[in-house]
């Protein structure tokens, strides 16, 4: 092979890895989602029929016991099809005669597994980035800082930021972020009480239109242990989620519109980008930490109470548990079809934008 066949094959393989890294990680929270809906299903006794990963036609399967395991052609989803799951059955073992809260269990378990997913991954970058992990406790100000002057103190530990509870850094620079004037009300522990300190001003600059305060001051880090790295783990991965559910929450209200929304293939993109970027700079805190939230967001993505996620199913079980009778399949099969098919054209136009932006980009 000559020398200009081995540059192009590596200059190939540089775009191509980042893509098959980002399609390897979805298939693994698909995998593992649909493992959680299959474990809790054998572990209470109900009958699974297929336990399949992807969509499309199989080519793979194997029947062992009663259950096929297959696997299909496109890998961008996965299901665990039980018996009784999406109509009567006679079965005893069927799901839909397991009792609700067996039923409940095996349901919420597919985003259980993405969310517990998405704190392994926080757990590898905290003690894998070679960085001190950091607190919500000011170390020390930079030089001629303002905040150093408007009543936050060394060694404060910020509990709060204008009125929301701060978990991690990462609800540091997220809350702040999000402040529209640069004036922040805090509360912070010092010397063992809750002090508050209101009215804070930061120095701010326009940056293309979008309101940026500068952080003026340094945080303390402390090295990772196993108990300051299962401690911070579960921290940031609450930050994170609740990132996911302002986002969310900041679409539903129009600050943010459908166009801003990532797909698969937008998705994917944007891994594969972050990818190489991590690689080109040998700091992979940034890719970790975009596995991370991508974890966490499917995971709270399918656990909303929304026709056809798992949700929507946990909300009718619920709904049956407090009236002790379920509704009757015809009406609920009736809701998801419809949650379903505004799902599928949802998706529809996600992709199209997501194509759109890679052509244009």
């Amino acid at each position: 092979m000559t020398a200009i066949q081995l540059m192009t094959v590596s200059a190939v393989w540089g775009k191509v890895w980042p893509i098959l890294l980002a399609i390897l990680f979805f298939g693994l929270i698909i995998i593992f989602h649909e493992l959680g809906h299959f474990v809790f299903a054998k572990l209470f006794k109900v009958q699974v029929n297929e336990f399949s990963i992807g969509m499309g036609p199989a080519f793979f399967k194997k029947k062992k016991g009663e259950t096929q395991y297959s696997l299909r052609l496109f890998p961008v989803g996965g299901y665990v099809s039980m018996e009784g799951e999406d109509d009567d059955s006679e079965n005893e073992r069927a799901f839909c005669n397991a009792k609700a809260w067996k039923r409940f269990i095996i349901i919420a378990a597919g985003g259980i597994v993405n969310l517990i997913m998405g704190v392994i991954v926080v757990a590898i970058m905290l003690s894998t980035s070679g960085n001190l992990i950091g607190t919500t406790q000011i170390n020390f100000f930079h030089k001629d800082a303002v905040t150093a002057t408007q009543g936050l103190q060394e060694k404060d530990v910020i509990k709060k930021i204008n009125g929301k509870t701060v978990f991690s850094e990462y609800d540091l620079s997220f809350l702040m972020a999000r402040d529209k004037d640069g004036i922040i009300d805090f509360v912070v522990e010092r010397n063992g009480e809750n002090v508050i300190v209101n009215g804070v001003k930061f120095d701010t600059f326009d940056n293309n239109g979008t309101l940026t305060i500068v952080y003026d001051f340094v945080i303390v880090g402390v090295e990772p242990s196993f108990l300051s790295v299962a401690k911070n783990s579960i921290l940031e991965s609450v930050s994170i989620a609740r990132i996911v559910w302002v986002s969310l929450f900041d679409l539903v209200t129009g600050q943010y519109g459908l166009s801003d929304l990532s797909g698969p293939i937008g998705t994917v993109s944007i891994i594969a980008d972050t990818a190489q970027n991590a690689v080109a700079q040998t700091d992979y805190s940034s890719l970790w930490m975009m596995l991370a939230l991508i974890a966490i967001n499917i995971g709270l993505f399918n656990l909303l109470p929304l026709p056809a996620l798992d949700g929507g199913r946990l909300f009718f079980i619920f709904i049956e548990a407090i009236r002790r009778k379920p509704i009757p399949a015809k009406y609920e099969g009736l809701i998801h079809g419809i949650g379903l098919s505004l799902l599928i054209i949802l998706m529809i136009f996600i992709t199209c934008n997501d194509i759109k932006n890679l052509i244009v980009n």
